[in-house]
């Protein structure tokens, strides 16, 4: 397995958790819990933001990472 198919696999889990977490905050009406749910989803989307930069780097880099 490639770095680069590793990295997409990593972002997927990012995203789908990211996804679920906002979907807790939009179900729950517990105030605190929403803001932590909401929180920890920018975090996410965050890290997902770097990863993504950090990806274009390997492939600019390292042709042969580049998923087919």
């Amino acid at each position: 397995m490639t770095v680069g198919t590793q990295m997409q696999q990593v972002m997927a889990g990012i995203q789908s958790a990211s996804a679920s977490l906002k979907t807790f905050a939009l179900q729950t009406e517990d105030k605190k819990a929403k803001q932590d749910f909401q929180s920890i989803a920018q975090s996410l989307d965050n890290a997902l933001q770097t990863l993504e930069q950090r990806n274009k780097y390997i492939q600019s880099q390292e042709p042969q990472y580049k998923q087919q």
